[in-house]
């Protein structure tokens, strides 16, 4: 999976972090309540207009709200799962876990993300002036994972779970399995706001293939109107 460089550990305790984040919202935002759904905020539009999408780890110059930037980044992580021989295709879904050290959010620094086991996912979509049409993030994914035999498992054998520390309701980039080859829409990102989850990753487990190490690459794309 694509992404943007790793952000570090901005360490406090839980409900004081996210006591903070809420201040934040309503003083800047003016989100009436931010439990009420996944976290997505509103900014103020700038110029220029710009997009930044993160899929695991990311790079920001500083926090977003602190006048930070975000940069390029050409890192490719990945979440993985070893089956032990006895529990192949007993259909009981595998967690897999990310080489990804991204926890917190670019936003304000708040620890949203639970790691090895969650995946970050999120960014903005930032306008010169008013509101415009959803920005689309996809997922293009390829038809199967491989192994060095040639052998494959279907990508739609991976899905994934979306949720974020201190969230409820709906998510903007929702649970879901990926298809097997094709172009997917993963979630949409409104103008002028940022938007965040944390994805957890399974396998799940209902044939079985071969043995041997199957891989493969998803690409994660944000595109605005």
């Amino acid at each position: 999976m694509h992404g943007l460089p790793s952000p570090g550990l901005w360490v406090l305790p839980h409900d004081r972090n996210r006591l903070r984040r809420l201040a934040i919202g309503a003083a800047l935002f003016g989100l009436q309540s931010p439990a009420v759904s996944a976290y997505t905020a509103t900014l103020t539009p700038a110029s220029p207009r710009m997009v930044y999408p993160q899929v695991g780890v990311g790079s920001f110059t500083a926090n977003y709200l602190d006048g930070g930037k975000p940069g390029n980044n050409t890192a490719i992580n990945t979440v993985s799962v070893t089956v032990a021989p006895g529990a192949v295709g007993t259909g009981v879904a595998q967690a897999m876990k990310s080489d990804s050290t991204a926890a917190n959010s670019f936003l304000d620094g708040y620890a949203f993300c639970n790691l090895p086991g969650q995946v970050y996912i999120g960014g903005f979509y930032r306008t010169t002036g008013g509101a415009t049409a959803a920005a689309l993030v996809t997922a293009t994914v390829p038809a199967a994972l491989t192994n060095a035999a040639g052998n494959t498992i279907p990508f739609s054998k991976i899905g994934w779970t979306s949720s974020g520390n201190g969230d409820t309701g709906s998510e903007p980039f929702p649970s879901g399995t990926f298809v097997s080859g094709g172009v997917q829409n993963v979630g949409s990102m409104p103008s002028n706001t940022w938007n965040e989850s944390c994805w957890a990753f399974s396998y799940l487990n209902n044939t079985v293939p071969p043995a041997g190490t199957f891989t493969g690459v998803v690409r994660y794309t944000l595109s605005s109107p």
